[in-house]
């Protein structure tokens, strides 16, 4: 049995939620006292796959011609997820975010995977985009991110150009239909319990603590052993 309960977790990069959610999530496993045995993993999803990387395009803009919306109501809903995100104290500068494809970006969070810092290149990826308005679509961006975390930055854009994980990222998008993923973010407990959306820290700490104690059940329990007649290693 693995040594730490894994705690999965679909999001993209330009969903307001997922990093909000991230935070939320933090939050209900800081106080933990066995917040050391569980094991984080991020999975790559596109809300928006087939979206064109436009740095001329203004963010309410775009959300308000994919939403079939007017301007006001666009920036309406991101004042609304603005004053959400401050709550866990996030800055979301959406004037300033780019309108940018995050296929590279999940390639990104892969290629930090391999070296243990997938959360902290997440956390980055993140900030970027809704608080310093970077084009998280950008190569030079991304070798930037990867650098701040003391990566290989040659190595990444080796990885970029020769898309070496973008098989990677695929798997992930592909198993998010085979788990059910409707929307992210999306946790998944020990492949036992899910949350779906930024939920309060209350319900992710509860469900933690739930997935917790079975897989904790789970590691110590043992086998009841009705002895009769055998052989062993000395003879029968």
């Amino acid at each position: 049995m693995a040594e730490k309960m894994k705690v999965e977790v679909w999001s993209d990069v330009m969903c307001p939620f997922c990093y909000i959610g991230k935070r939320r999530f933090e939050k209900a496993l800081a106080d933990l006292p066995f917040k050391e045995e569980i094991e984080l993993e991020w999975k790559s999803y596109q809300l928006n796959p087939y979206l064109e990387t436009d740095t001329t395009t203004n963010y309410y803009e775009n959300l308000a011609n994919s939403k079939g919306m007017p301007r006001a109501q666009a920036e309406a809903m991101c004042d609304q997820v603005t004053a959400m995100a401050k709550t866990e104290n996030l800055d979301f500068l959406l004037d300033k975010a780019v309108v940018a494809n995050s296929f590279r970006a999940h390639e990104l969070a892969h290629f930090a995977k391999r070296y243990g810092k997938q959360d902290q290149a997440e956390e980055l990826l993140f900030h970027a985009h809704f608080t310093t308005g970077e084009n998280i679509d950008d190569i030079d961006v991304l070798k930037r991110i990867a650098s701040e975390l003391g990566l290989d930055v040659s190595a990444l854009e080796h990885a970029l150009e020769n898309k070496v994980f973008e098989d990677a990222v695929r798997q992930d998008i592909y198993e998010a239909k085979q788990v059910g993923v409707r929307g992210v973010p999306f946790f998944v407990y020990d492949r036992k319990y899910a949350i779906s959306g930024a939920q309060d820290a209350t319900v992710f700490r509860q469900t933690i603590q739930k997935a917790f104690d079975e897989w904790t059940d789970q590691k110590n329990s043992n086998i009841a052993v009705t002895e009769g007649p055998s052989c062993g290693p000395d003879g029968c």
